[in-house]
């Protein structure tokens, strides 16, 4: 069998009955737009793993469709996940006598920095917003006291918060993308991954600006534009328009996140307390992701140890 016709057999009998939507179009999506024209022609079993590596080092200088120059670390690594996979399953379906998908080297992946507000940038941000009226932006302030991911934000209910116990519920997510019947728009899903669904308590003040809101609320959606459900991109949008008409620098959305996580270190929230509130898998992720965010904690908690030294 080529290994064409077996990914696209992977890909309807296994991939799309074991993941999300999401997952199973972007995994199709990088079937027909690499893996198909390049690997496709070969038997399985002529599959060698200097022929996939040879491959991996193509991806790497002239992979991007687009452009024709080499394509990121991460993109390539999620070509290696599909190759991986498709394979693994072939070899333990007794298809091919070997696994040679695991002998692949993967180029080592480049982590984005991790972008925080200041405290002046934020509280700047909060300023504008509880003063200009406009409270679908009233989403930015509730991401930066829960740590809330965008999609997570805009996929939550009003049914998702009870006010007499001051707690939130993350149970879903949404994102732009397209559908199965191939049109495109806003998709609701679970969470990113088991750890996302969690419960958040929430600070007084926050209970108190969103109470009021949802008094005054047509949809069963926090976050809307007048009485609509919004898009991921138009939302984005928002907030950038917002970080330019006070003159703050350029900030992705995700940053809201990052902001939380770092003033929840600042104030002594504990790792393992600020990893169920962020959702991660386990405390070992947050520690990892905000090890700068610690060190300067730390320095402030060795500073106060310090101060005991008489000199």
């Amino acid at each position: 069998m080529k290994y064409k016709q077996w990914l696209n057999k992977w890909l309807e009998n296994y991939v799309k009955i074991s993941t999300k939507t999401r997952t199973y179009l972007h995994y199709k999506q990088i079937v027909n737009g690499h893996l198909n024209d390049k690997l496709g022609k070969y038997e399985m079993n002529d599959l060698t793993p200097l022929i996939l590596q040879k491959y991996i080092s193509e991806l790497l200088k002239i992979g991007n469709l687009n452009t024709g120059k080499g394509l990121s670390s991460n993109s390539v690594n999620s070509i290696i996940n599909v190759i991986q996979n498709s394979i693994r399953t072939a070899f333990n379906l007794g298809y091919i006598d070997k696994d040679v998908s695991n002998k692949i080297i993967r180029p080592k992946s480049v982590g984005r920095p991790i972008e925080c507000l200041s405290i002046v940038e934020q509280r700047k941000i909060e300023k504008e917003i509880l003063e200009n009226g406009k409270t679908h932006l009233f989403g930015i302030i509730l991401c930066l006291y829960t740590g809330l991911r965008l999609g997570e934000l805009l996929a939550l209910e009003w049914n998702d918060i009870d006010f007499s116990k001051g707690i939130l519920t993350v149970n879903k997510s949404c994102y732009d993308g397209k559908r199965l019947d191939g049109s495109f728009g806003r998709i609701t899903d679970t969470p990113k991954t088991l750890s996302s669904i969690r419960t958040i308590p929430l600070p007084k003040s926050i209970c108190k600006l969103f109470r009021a809101e949802k008094k005054k609320s047509i949809s069963p959606f926090v976050v809307t534009i007048k009485g609509e459900k919004v898009s991921i991109r138009r939302y984005q949008r928002c907030f950038s328009n917002l970080l330019k008409k006070i003159n703050i620098p350029h900030y992705g959305f995700h940053s809201l996140r990052h902001t939380f996580a770092t003033r929840a270190l600042e104030c002594g929230m504990d790792v393992k307390t600020l990893s169920e509130i962020l959702g991660h898998k386990n405390p070992m992720v947050t520690l990892n992701r905000y090890a700068h965010s610690m060190l300067e904690h730390k320095k402030k908690m060795m500073d106060l140890v310090g101060k005991n030294l008489i000199i």
